[in-house]
């Protein structure tokens, strides 16, 4: 009896390092992707506005077509640029830029040469 007693706990242990086993093989197939963390700073300059044009109307003059102006670097591709004619406007027009030449747009709504009061540029990649 002895003996077989000794088998039963022989075979139970055997059963239970063979589940083991097989919990463990099958927990060990996971498969992480490589993944990517840290932490880094860089310096944030602003550009430099010159050559500031006006484009009037021809018909009626009072009223402002557009506001060109030169960077001093073109901004990368994807790049927002927008002016709006006061500090105190509510108004942003969109601008477009072919390296370092920006046009923006101002009639959409019309802008008048009376709302010109200072000229706010926002660039930013």
């Amino acid at each position: 009896m002895r003996g077989r007693v000794w088998a039963i706990a022989v075979g139970v242990g055997v059963a239970g390092a063979v589940l083991i086993g097989v919990i463990a093989a099958s927990t060990a197939g996971n498969t992480v992707p490589e993944t990517k963390a840290g932490l880094g700073q860089g310096t944030v300059t602003g550009y430099d506005v010159s050559s500031v044009h006006y484009t009037l109307s021809p018909s009626d003059p009072s009223k402002v077509q557009s506001v060109n102006f030169t960077l001093d670097s073109a901004p990368v591709a994807g790049s927002t640029v927008s002016v709006k004619l006061s500090a105190a406007a509510t108004t942003w027009y969109a601008c477009t830029f072919s390296g370092t030449t920006v046009t923006c747009p101002t009639t959409s709504p019309v802008a008048t040469v009376d709302q010109v009061a200072d000229l706010v540029v926002v660039a930013a990649q």
